[in-house]
């Protein structure tokens, strides 16, 4: 069930706080519009990167709040860190690189000697990055820092975010060099990807925009010391842009400014009966349906036969739904049951998504597709990891049948009454 081997047909590389995640959107409207785009058109050829300023720790805080994806890869702690999958795998050889001129108790003994300097939080202080809050005096301080810290020996690098976070880190690091760094590794692997795209919004994103040859967005809501920088260094050029919209929807914004893939999301399609899209694959079709089942128990369809009717259109009546609680239930009788569920959870801040969904080519006309199907209403939320059976149609090969579900739960995601989920 793995990707295909080969370069990425894209890759995206967002900054979290302000860029792909909006603080001021408690619904997680334009982070669901970004992640149903991703697994319906590019989850299967194309690679997604974090690249954040939170610690691991922090990091796992975020993803536990807001539906995020799972990323192919996290660069956290300002670029001092890099991690592989659901699993963070940590790269052992970018740690190699950071241990260079690097001695993390002298530069602790070196700013325990400014004053004005708050440490942070002890989450966020990490192996190869020692974290600050300061307002005044920002540049004479690192100045005066970086001399003291020089004569010790190390060679550093202070980064100054946020109009408040300072950041103390090896030379080799920060965002833009751990880019590079993947980059290199998938040149020598032969598996450079065919296009790259960075989004940030604040200073500490910088060093992406540096970077040779990519596309890069600065969202809308930037701050100001991110858009003086391209002022100062990028202005002209054309591969760099300010988007009109906010966070990931100015991602989605630059997807299609730059032409690079699909950037019309199947959360702004209201209608999929009367909108044909031209690029059809599993994971759409997966996305399109879980899309239909939040909006029936938000009511935000109407409740009608010809949805009902449609909807045993897309099921083979005699599969069978392996709830994830261990029992088995034939198909027409979970539509029958979700015919009753219509507008259950309005009001409710229901949301469903899909994640990491790859699917297999099992036969002439066969697909196995597994995801992780996650269900949030309010604090509340479930995930069940999800393997479904799907055929296309002879009469149309870009429509499929849905012709088995399997479920099974996540650990800690169950639902204390099994009985309201469905598919």
């Amino acid at each position: 069930m793995d990707r295909p081997y080969g370069s990425a047909r894209l890759m995206i590389v967002s900054d979290l706080d302000s860029t792909m995640v909006d603080h001021d959107d408690p619904e997680d409207r334009s982070l669901l519009r970004f992640n149903s785009l991703w697994e319906a058109y590019y989850r299967h050829d194309s690679l997604l990167v974090f690249s954040t300023g939170r610690s691991p720790t922090s990091y796992k805080m975020l993803r536990s709040k807001k539906p995020l994806l799972t990323p192919d890869v996290a660069v956290m702690s300002v670029g001092t860190e890099i991690a592989y999958g659901e699993g963070l795998v940590v790269d052992d050889g970018w740690l190699e690189c950071l241990n260079q001129n690097w001695d993390r108790d002298v530069v602790v003994e070196e700013t325990a000697k400014f004053p004005e300097l708050v440490p942070q939080s002890e989450i966020d202080q990490r192996p190869h990055k020692v974290s600050f809050y300061v307002k005044d005096n920002v540049p004479k301080l690192m100045e005066v820092l970086s001399e003291r810290l020089e004569k010790r020996g190390l060679d550093v690098k202070i980064i100054y975010s946020s109009g408040i976070a300072l950041d103390v880190l090896p030379r080799g690091a920060g965002k833009g060099q751990a880019l590079a760094y993947l980059l290199k590794k998938f040149e020598v692997d032969g598996k450079l990807p065919i296009n790259t795209l960075v989004c940030g919004d604040s200073g500490n994103d910088a060093e992406l925009f540096s970077v040779p040859e990519v596309h890069g967005v600065m969202v809308s809501n930037a701050q100001e010391e991110l858009l003086q920088w391209h002022a100062e260094n990028m202005k002209n050029n054309r591969k760099i842009i300010r988007a009109t919209e906010r966070c990931a929807a100015g991602i989605i914004q630059a997807i299609g400014s730059f032409g690079l893939g699909p950037n019309v999301s199947p959360r702004d399609i209201r209608d999929f009966q009367k909108c044909k899209v031209e690029i059809v694959n599993p994971g759409y079709e997966v996305v399109k349906f879980y899309l239909f089942y939040e909006r029936w128990r938000r009511a935000e369809v109407e409740k009608s036969e010809e949805h009902i009717e449609n909807l045993k259109s897309k099921f083979y009546l005699l599969g069978t739904f392996v709830h994830p609680s261990g029992f088995e239930r034939p198909i027409h009788q979970c539509i029958h049951a979700l015919k009753s569920l219509h507008g259950d959870r309005q009001g409710k801040q229901f949301r469903v998504w899909v994640d990491r969904a790859v699917s297999a080519q099992i036969g002439s006309d066969t697909w196995l597709v597994k995801f992780e199907k996650w269900e949030s209403s309010g604090e509340e939320r479930q995930c069940c990891l999800t393997t479904v059976l799907i055929s296309s149609k002879a009469e149309e090969p870009d429509d499929f049948i849905w012709l088995h579900v399997h479920q099974t739960w996540l650990d800690g995601f169950g639902v204390k009454h099994p009985d309201t989920w469905l598919f």
